[in-house]
């Protein structure tokens, strides 16, 4: 009896950790792969923006599979809640042509990013497979591939839609695909002709956030300008204050030149008024020359002093 039970114990030990696994409680409640080729880099970026059920417990460890040949992730992180994103600590593991990257995330939302070397060229035509291997159940997928600056003939499989073009003037086909199941495999095969290997990020222009209103370019060339006129203006006081003081100090007082020009009219009254010795007729009072006893004008007589 003893032995039967041993047994039995022995055997879930070695099936419950089966179970388990078997019964993943990770699963996705959306998910966006963003494919974008000859973006940055002469290969394809390749984006998963992944949201975790609300019943999945967190903190939860995640394991995604990604090409070998795609060699250490550009990027592994979770999102905040202000939306800005936190670098985890992830481990790469390599079987055969895939890797599994795996990482523990406190947050429900994540986001991988890598680059896919698997485009290839052949003269102006371009060709790309990418694969889904089904990692996870999802239950709203979207697919959206980015058009390269420059690429014509654009021909994706299955079709995403037509294209729509974006603020930063690339085309993008974007298709939601829904539910799917785990271990259910999604492959998108990309085809266009591009004559150069220019990549999308040169011909990307940084605009601003929000127009710049005319009264900020103004406002820019007043302030900087405005140190300078207060120079100027400074200076202009200070010249002006010399020179005042030099010219008033080189004048004389009004006054003291009218009362100078007054005696000197006084002097001259008086140095021409009537000379000592001078007889004048008594009646009419003509001057009369020396020696004479009678007035030349009126004859009336002359009085002597």
């Amino acid at each position: 009896m003893r032995k039967r039970i041993f047994a039995s114990l022995l055997i879930l030990s070695i099936l419950l950790p089966l179970r388990v696994h078997a019964q993943d409680p990770v699963s996705l409640s959306s998910m966006v792969i963003e494919i974008w080729p000859e973006y940055d880099k002469p290969s394809v970026l390749v984006i998963y923006q992944m949201t975790l059920t609300p019943a999945t417990s967190l903190p939860a460890t995640l394991s995604v599979r990604i090409p070998a040949t795609a060699g250490e992730p550009n990027a592994v992180a979770e999102r905040q809640a202000d939306g800005s994103l936190y670098t985890l600590v992830s481990t790469r593991q390599v079987a055969g042509e895939w890797a599994t990257i795996s990482f523990t995330t406190t947050a429900s939302q994540v986001q991988i990013e890598y680059y896919d070397q698997g485009l290839t060229k052949n003269g102006n035509a371009r060709h790309y497979l990418y694969f889904w291997p089904g990692d996870y159940a999802i239950s709203q997928l979207t697919i959206q591939v980015q058009q390269p600056a420059g690429a014509t003939d654009m021909r994706i499989a299955p079709s995403l839609g037509a294209g729509v073009i974006a603020s930063d003037n690339l085309t993008y086909y974007t298709q939601d695909i829904g539910a799917i199941t785990a271990l259910q495999t999604i492959q998108i095969t990309l085809d266009y002709q591009k004559s150069s290997d220019a990549l999308s990020a040169e011909n990307l222009q940084i605009q601003p956030s929000a127009p710049v209103p005319q009264s900020t370019a103004s406002d820019l060339n007043i302030s900087t300008w405005l140190p300078w006129i207060l120079g100027f203006l400074g200076a202009g006081l200070i010249i002006g204050g010399i020179v005042w003081y030099w010219q008033t100090g080189r004048q004389r007082p009004a006054p003291k030149t009218r009362r100078q020009r007054s005696r000197a009219t006084v002097s001259e009254e008086v140095s021409h008024g009537p000379e000592e010795g001078d007889v004048y007729c008594s009646k009419c009072g003509k001057r009369a020359s020396p020696g004479d006893q009678f007035c030349r004008s009126c004859g009336t007589p002359i009085r002597s002093r």
